[in-house]
C-alpha cells in the first residue's frame, strides 16, 4: 500500500454552478453560504483540520471573487486559475499539476459535506474513490476486492467499461462522493493515455482502470450530502448540525 502521508489537497471550484442558479448567477458556487459560510469555507476548515496544510483551489466562475475571498480569507491557500478555459475535474487536476506533484494528493468536491475522516483514505494503485451504497442516476462498477470495473446509468441501462460487455449486475453499484486520493503517478498515466485539455476525471479512471488499479474505499457510518440544487441548501443547515 502506497504511503498517503501526503499533506497535498486540490479543492474542485471552478464550476458554473448552474444546478444553484439562482445564487450563482451572480457568485461562485463555492462562495454560496450554508450555516452563514461560504462552502469553501467549509471544505478549507475540514481539509485543516486533517492536517491538509498544502491546498489548492481551482477558479473559473466568477473567478475573481472566489479568489478575492481566499486571499483574504485563507492567504495560504493556492489557486489553479482556468480563467481562459473551464477544464472539468481531469482537466482542472492536470492544470494544477506543477502545484499538486509529485506525490499523492487529495481531491475533494467544494460542493460536498460529510463526516468523513479524511486521514483514512487508503491508497492503493494510482486512486483510491470514496463511494457508498445510495440512490444515485449513476453508479460506478466494482469487482468484490472494490477495483474499479466499469459505470453504469440507472435510467437509460447505458454501460461504460474498459473490459468491453459486462453485466452491471454481476458487480456492486456504488455512488462516487466526489472525495478521492490519487497518487501522483497519476500524471504520466494521463500522459500515457492521451488526456490532455479539459476532460472528466471519471472519464480518465474507466478508461485506466483495466491497466492500472483504481479502487473504492467505502467508510463506516459514512454520511455525506451533496450540494447539488437549491432545495439541498437547508437539508444542508440541518446536515451541519448533526455533524
Amino acid at each position: 500500500m502506497e504511503n498517503t502521508t501526503t499533506h497535498k489537497a486540490f479543492v474542485l471550484a471552478a464550476g458554473m454552478g448552474t444546478r444553484l442558479k439562482p445564487l450563482t448567477d451572480s457568485m461562485p458556487k463555492a462562495l454560496v453560504k450554508v450555516g452563514g459560510e461560504p462552502l469553501i469555507a467549509h471544505v478549507i476548515r475540514k481539509l485543516q483540520q486533517a492536517g491538509y496544510d498544502d491546498i489548492t483551489v481551482n477558479v473559473h466562475h466568477f473567478a475573481d471573487l472566489l479568489e478575492a475571498y481566499l486571499a483574504k480569507e485563507f492567504p495560504e491557500v493556492a489557486v489553479s486559475d482556468e480563467r481562459e478555459q473551464l477544464l472539468d475535474t481531469g482537466g482542472g487536476i492536470l492544470h494544477a499539476r506543477q502545484l499538486l506533484g509529485p506525490g499523492a494528493f487529495l481531491v475533494h468536491n467544494v460542493d460536498i459535506l460529510s463526516n468523513l475522516d479524511l486521514r483514512s483514505i487508503p491508497l492503493e494503485g494510482v486512486a483510491t474513490l470514496v463511494v457508498s451504497e445510495r440512490d444515485s442516476t449513476r453508479h460506478l462498477l466494482f469487482d468484490e476486492a472494490l477495483r474499479l470495473v466499469g459505470w453504469v446509468d440507472e435510467r437509460t441501462g447505458e454501460v461504460r467499461s474498459p473490459y468491453g460487455k459486462i453485466d452491471p449486475a454481476k458487480y456492486r453499484r456504488l455512488a462516487f462522493s466526489g472525495i478521492h486520493l490519487l497518487s501522483g503517478r497519476i500524471f504520466p498515466v494521463f500522459e500515457e493515455f492521451g488526456f490532455e485539455g479539459r476532460f472528466s476525471i471519471i472519464d480518465a479512471y474507466l478508461r485506466m482502470c483495466a491497466k492500472y488499479s483504481v479502487r473504492g474505499f467505502i467508510p463506516e457510518d459514512f454520511k455525506i450530502l451533496d450540494i447539488g440544487k437549491i432545495d439541498t441548501l437547508e437539508r444542508a443547515e440541518r446536515f451541519l448540525e448533526e455533524l
